[in-house]
């Protein structure tokens, strides 16, 4: 008797070591499931970018303009645009509607116009074509390097859908001291040399003249400003992008 109790309580034993093993292996094979891929995504869909949108929508209408040679109704556009950038601004601070969609297509929104601008004054023979590619080159290089952060920036899984969702923030682009300065000389300088066939200003009047060298200058030293400073483009911090993201809405509770 005592040898069968033995003898069952050895076989009790197997069983249950086999189990704690098989059970051991079963978990080894199970496969660790990985957690879900959080996007912190912002509102795009906001007045300031609605209005951004329309300046770069109306971007080519102008350059049209100067190509058919209505310099006065091209000036007025002008104008209108400067004012609604103005308006943009002001709704975003206002409002606090500043997002990274913004900070990337307001200056993207600038840049349009300047391009457009640029060649179609030079197209006809209002700009100097030298001027003309300075401006131009340097917009390129930025656009190319504004690509290459992006990519860099973007939280994984990188892929060209996410790349090119702009409701996933990862960058702001903070204008420099200099480049601020080159924009308003090149806006200026774009306006002048549309209003001088309205106004009858000869093309070699010495004060357009120095406004295109100082706005060619401070072109090409903006430029490098951008590529070199550590301020000018931002990469943004989770505590920085949960700022950015829309809160939700909470009723009140009912008494």
């Amino acid at each position: 008797m005592h040898s069968d109790g033995g003898h069952a309580l050895g076989i009790r034993r197997l069983f249950s070591t086999t189990s704690i093993v098989s059970v051991e292996k079963r978990n080894d094979e199970i496969p660790e499931t990985q957690p879900p891929v959080t996007d912190h995504r912002e509102r795009v869909l906001t007045i300031p970018n609605a209005l951004t949108m329309a300046r770069i929508l109306s971007a080519p209408y102008i350059g049209y303009l100067i190509v058919q040679q209505d310099y006065g109704l091209a000036l007025a556009g002008c104008v209108v645009l400067g004012l609604t950038d103005a308006l943009d601004g002001y709704i975003a601070r206002r409002y606090n509607m500043q997002s990274f969609v913004g900070s990337i297509i307001d200056p993207a929104a600038d840049k349009a116009l300047m391009t457009t601008l640029t060649l179609a004054l030079a197209y006809g023979g209002l700009l100097p074509t030298t001027l003309a590619v300075v401006i131009i080159g340097r917009d390129v290089a930025l656009s190319f390097a504004a690509f290459f952060i992006r990519w860099a920036t973007l939280p994984g899984p990188k892929t060209l859908k996410r790349y090119f969702d702009l409701s996933i923030p990862s960058v702001e682009v903070r204008p420099t001291v200099i480049s601020k300065w080159n924009t308003a000389l090149q806006l200026s300088l774009m306006g002048a040399t549309l209003a001088s066939p309205v106004f009858g200003i000869p093309a070699d009047f010495v004060g357009l003249v120095g406004l295109q060298w100082l706005t060619g200058a401070t072109t090409v030293f903006s430029g490098l400003g951008y590529l070199t400073s550590k301020d000018a483009v931002h990469r943004l911090t989770k505590a920085e992008v949960a700022k950015r993201l829309p809160k939700p809405h909470i009723l009140p509770k009912r008494k």
